[in-house]
């Protein structure tokens, strides 16, 4: 059997699928507005990581210029909020609802950062892998990396971003699914992928974006 996989499109419809069927999934609970704490330096994330077993954190991985920093600042204020530098260390922010508290560490994705995403994944409540839809050549790589993090953890849950969507040439989600080939990683953990894209600053972020931030604010819940 392949792995449980949801797929979300970049319209926002949660679809999952089974077997080569595809059926609607049940519309996730909403989540209150979030309130965004400044972001905490790459010491004190490490700091707050040590000595911890099975922590409350949500790591956020990827490939450089995948868009994982634009992400999470358009989720902690549920507007559109670029970064055009890339991540050099390490990036902490923290999201409150009234039902949960959602604490991202995003790790860089260049070749020199990579050497530290095993050592925080077992201490986390889940995965947040992030693709650039549109950048054909390096998904190759970005499913060896996420292949071989999550090879000795059976159940941690992971969620894709397929990112990117609305860019020209964007592999569409079923495509990134068979490029990231997600059916190969196992039927016991919970698998989603979602399409996701951020638009022009200050814009609201896309229902995308919004089906993006219940899915994990679930997942937290049932984690915890």
């Amino acid at each position: 059997m392949g792995s449980r996989l949801r797929v979300a499109a970049l319209c926002g419809a949660a679809l999952a699928l089974a077997g080569g069927t595809v059926v609607a999934l049940r519309a996730w609970a909403r989540l209150r507005s979030p309130v965004a704490l400044p972001a905490r330096s790459a010491a004190a994330a490490a700091a707050a990581d040590q000595g911890k077993g099975h922590g409350k954190q949500i790591l956020v991985l990827g490939l450089d210029g995948a868009g994982k920093t634009s992400i999470l600042y358009s989720l902690a204020t549920n507007h559109v909020k670029r970064s055009m530098a890339p991540t050099e260390g390490f990036n902490a922010i923290c999201i409150n609802t009234e039902e949960s508290q959602m604490e991202f560490l995003e790790i860089g994705g260049s070749e020199s950062l990579r050497s530290y995403w095993k050592m925080y994944l077992p201490k986390v409540l889940l995965l947040v892998y992030v693709v650039d839809s549109a950048d054909h050549a390096r998904l190759p790589v970005a499913k060896q990396l996420l292949h071989q993090l999550i090879q000795n953890n059976s159940t941690l849950p992971v969620v894709v971003l397929a990112n990117k969507q609305d860019l020209e040439g964007a592999y569409c989600i079923t495509d990134i699914h068979d490029a990231l080939a997600l059916s190969d990683i196992g039927d016991k953990r919970k698998m989603f992928l979602i399409g996701t894209h951020v638009a022009e600053d200050g814009s609201e972020i896309s229902s995308s974006m919004k089906d993006a931030k219940e899915l994990i604010g679930q997942l937290v819940l049932e984690t915890q």
